[in-house]
């Protein structure tokens, strides 16, 4: 029997006109963008539909507008007929998990998001933080170097473990870049800046987090009705009191990516869908195993393809 897990991206993944055909033709999808404005106060779906660019990959805009699209796509999905055994996501995206878990609403999800957004980009001022992709080079060696740098004063670390080969730093602009020259002396293949308003996943983004703390203790959160693997300890995160600490948590901790998806393959899912924009994470799966099945679902085609492949199954 075919076990899916439903994952959502996170930021970067945002484009201009993401959700555009599903909502053009689908009252129930529109929905979703047209509750966002009125939860925030402002058209996101206008953003969302028409940029410009710039302005949607704004910290607050992107993650709200990631989510919408996200929890969108999944509830087209469950409309179809595929529920998912498992979900999760990356950063942003386990909110949006959550969501498609019935653990938080849809309406307190944007909201809090925004809030999320908000309080990251408060955090660190716009230029003294950066992140770098560091490949080919394991955990542990990047880790020596990491700790060395911080230790010298330029506060960096580890902020994503993606897929074998590819780890994402962050920290200060002046941690990222001596910890990246000093990676490649120590063996790594490459190391890329990454074009980032700030130093996520961090502990420069403790501040962030403890309002975000704060934030959490005015909504409602649940028990998940489906499991979802959490960034942070990459298993699944099932109490109420688990799932604020987790939030909190992920701000400033290391998204275990790579762990998440083998946790979720180790429990048999078989099929991964990626609801929302790009295929990112699809990409991360196949190179965590080869074996499992990927899908992007973002409009009625990737969407039909989808019902069509699993109805083969």
């Amino acid at each position: 029997m075919t076990k899916i897990a439903f994952i959502f991206p996170g930021q970067g993944s945002q484009q201009v006109g993401m959700g555009a055909e599903f909502v053009q033709n689908d009252v129930n999808s529109k929905t979703f963008y047209d509750k966002a404005d009125d939860v925030l106060g402002f058209s996101l779906s206008k953003l969302m539909l028409e940029g410009p660019q710039e302005e949607l990959t704004l910290t607050y805009n992107a993650q709200p507008a990631l989510l919408t699209t996200g929890v969108m796509v999944a509830a087209k999905l469950k409309e179809a007929g595929i529920v998912p055994d498992f979900t999760a996501g990356h950063s942003l995206g386990e909110y949006s998990a959550l969501v498609a878990s019935n653990s938080i609403s849809f309406e307190d999800a944007v909201q809090i998001v925004h809030k999320r957004g908000l309080y990251m980009d408060e955090a660190v001022p716009a230029g003294q933080g950066a992140m770098a992709a560091i490949l080919g080079m394991p955990a542990d060696a990047l880790k020596e170097v990491t700790d060395k740098v911080t230790n010298e004063g330029d506060v960096v670390q580890i902020a994503n473990l993606n897929c074998p080969g590819q780890i994402v730093i962050s920290g200060t602009k002046a941690g990222v870049e001596k910890a990246c020259v000093e990676a490649k002396q120590a063996g790594a293949k490459r190391a890329i800046p990454l074009v980032v308003s700030g130093p996520f996943h961090s502990e420069l983004m403790r501040a962030a987090s403890e309002k975000l703390g704060d934030a959490l203790k005015n909504i409602e959160i649940s028990q998940p009705d489906i499991p979802v693997i959490g960034n942070v300890w990459a298993k699944e995160i099932e109490d109420v009191s688990a799932i604020q600490h987790e939030l909190v948590e992920q701000v400033y901790s290391p998204v275990q990516w790579e762990n998440s998806v083998r946790y979720m393959i180790e429990q048999g899912v078989t099929t991964f869908i990626e609801c929302g924009p790009g295929k990112v994470l699809s990409g991360l799966v196949k190179k965590i195993d080869r074996s499992v099945s990927t899908y992007c679902v973002f409009d009625e085609t990737s969407l039909n393809e989808v019902i069509e492949a699993l109805r083969g199954e």
